[in-house]
């Protein structure tokens, strides 16, 4: 997939971004692009864009970044919303996420948990049995039977 990024280059402290059209798996670093669509200095707010080659790669099927995306809908050349580079969670959703962590805090105030002491378990050797030739031991019941006779 081809992407439209920005290449850092300049001084230290002297920045200009040139935007360039590269393979997704590609760095920018390693100078294997496209092509250079433009130029732009953010000290100076100075920029030279190709409008016509930007909206040609656009319309096959390149994907511009982020940071891009928010240049060329600043400079007028697609339409549309720029994206927030930083995300901020929506207040609805950051008042959920305070009632849910009072609610386990109240909840582990209310009941604490004891853990039960556990008692150390004597361990029980078993003896051998002695095998015994002796007769089984009759029931009570034929016992008696037999001094009824």
């Amino acid at each position: 997939m081809i992407v439209i990024r920005l290449k850092k280059e300049g001084k230290k402290h002297q920045p200009i971004m040139r935007v360039v059209l590269v393979e997704k798996t590609q760095s920018v670093k390693s100078n294997k692009f496209i092509e250079i669509l433009g130029w732009v200095n953010p000290i100076q707010h100075e920029s030279d864009l190709k409008k016509d080659r930007i909206l040609y790669w656009i319309s096959q099927g390149a994907k511009p970044s982020d940071s891009v995306h928010n240049l060329l809908v600043t400079h007028n050349i697609i339409e549309g919303v720029k994206i927030p580079k930083h995300k901020v969670v929506p207040k609805k959703e950051e008042e959920k996420v305070e009632e849910v962590k009072e609610e386990l805090k109240e909840e582990v105030k209310e009941e604490p948990k004891e853990v039960p002491k556990e008692e150390p378990k004597e361990e029980v050797v078993e003896e051998p049995k002695e095998e015994t030739t002796e007769e089984p031991i009759e029931s009570t019941e034929e016992v008696k039977e037999e001094e009824k006779k």
